[in-house]
């Protein structure tokens, strides 16, 4: 079996690189310093960048402008978006993207496709349900009358809300079917209350009150928001791995210059250990996210669906970018806490992915619901 990854694959992570290699993790406010929001928009410069280099069309296919690649791609060029903290809502578009090109009908793909991966029009996705806890397509209820489809309820937590064109929400119709609607975010019925994040970015809180959808708007394919909710969490995992590893060579670089009785730090036993430790998290979150993007991108059978791999790399991400970041703390002594010192973005941005992504004890029993509905052979 060849585990590299191929040419194509390569080139979008090489040209990723370059995109974000002069950008600054620490190129807004600190959250630290700031009550409200750091900024009132995402990097558009970044974004117009990300464009040009056809990094926002990777999954899209050829007849619509873009490259054809898949979600081990995509996972690779979030890999590096993480490690500058990069203030752009690439995995919400690209996944929003992704599931319309999929499953949407012609008239939406058409519509919408080549105009988001231009990067002319910005799509985001409403995943976190009405309280975060809670299933995101419980949240908002779809009923339809005539052409249209009616959607009532609240979606908390929209990542980049105030700046995108367009929010994919998830709802359920009466007989318990799932929908996805492309809903414009200036649209009557349709209201914003602003959250902020523990990295100081903006969120919404969506408030649907009988907002009017076309059926042409809405996808209502068996298994789509199935299929985008995993995107978004391997997604979320890449972000976490890169951010881990930029946070992982920070502690390297610090504790090798850092002295202590005439010694380096990081030639002492248990700093050493300590680094190992999280070196080894780091693969194993590195393993476990690359089995879950194979299988959305292949869609290979395996003896679990694909959402048993998602679920082992929700675990090993949630879990081990706050092992990372904290021993990154504890190694840097007060020098982690210093405001200009770039490390504590670094923690706020894991405590939101670790909060994004749920507790791992959540998802350790969802794999076990799943080996009991699928026992092994």
């Amino acid at each position: 079996m060849d585990f590299t990854f191929t040419e194509e694959q390569q080139a979008a992570a090489e040209a990723a690189r370059g995109v974000f290699a002069g950008v600054a993790p620490d190129a807004v406010p600190s959250p630290a310093l700031t009550s409200g929001a750091v900024a009132d928009d995402f990097d558009r410069a970044l974004w117009a960048r990300l464009a040009d280099a056809d990094l926002l069309s990777l999954l899209l296919d050829p007849e619509y402008g873009g490259s054809g690649l898949d979600a081990v791609a995509l996972c690779l060029v979030l890999r590096e978006a993480a490690k500058v903290l990069a203030r752009v809502p690439l995995l919400e578009n690209s996944a929003a993207l992704a599931a319309v090109q999929t499953f949407a009908g012609a008239e939406l793909k058409s519509g919408l496709a080549v105009r988001a991966g231009r990067g002319e029009v910005v799509l985001t996705v409403a995943a976190s349900g009405r309280t975060g806890h809670d299933p995101a397509e419980l949240a908002v209820t779809a009923r339809r009358e005539g052409e249209e489809w009616l959607l009532d309820g609240v979606q908390t937590a929209v990542p980049w809300a105030y700046d995108a064109d367009f929010v994919l929400v998830s709802a359920h119709t009466a007989a318990d079917r799932t929908l996805l609607a492309v809903v414009p975010r200036v649209h009557a019925g349709v209201e914003l209350a602003e959250q902020i994040s523990t990295t100081g970015e903006r969120l919404g809180e969506l408030r649907l009150d009988s907002v009017r959808i076309a059926d042409r708007d809405v996808i209502d394919a068996d298994g789509a928001w199935e299929w985008l909710r995993d995107l978004l969490a391997t997604g979320t995992c890449a972000l976490a791995l890169g951010l881990g590893e930029r946070v992982l060579r920070m502690t390297s670089e610090y504790t090798g210059k850092r002295e202590q009785f005439g010694f380096p730090v990081a030639t002492f036993q248990a700093v050493a250990v300590q680094a190992a430790d999280r070196y080894i998290d780091l693969r194993a979150m590195e393993v476990t996210l690359w089995q879950a993007a194979w299988r959305i991108a292949s869609g290979a059978p395996g003896a679990l669906p694909a959402s048993g791999d998602v679920a082992v790399a929700k675990i090993w991400a949630s879990e081990g970018v706050r092992r990372v970041v904290q021993t990154a703390q504890h190694l840097h002594g007060g020098f982690g806490a210093d405001v200009d010192y770039p490390l504590h973005r670094f923690h706020a941005w894991a405590k939101h992915l670790e909060l994004s992504l749920g507790p791992a004890a959540a998802h350790e029993e969802t794999l076990g619901d799943l080996l009991a509905a699928h026992p092994l052979a």
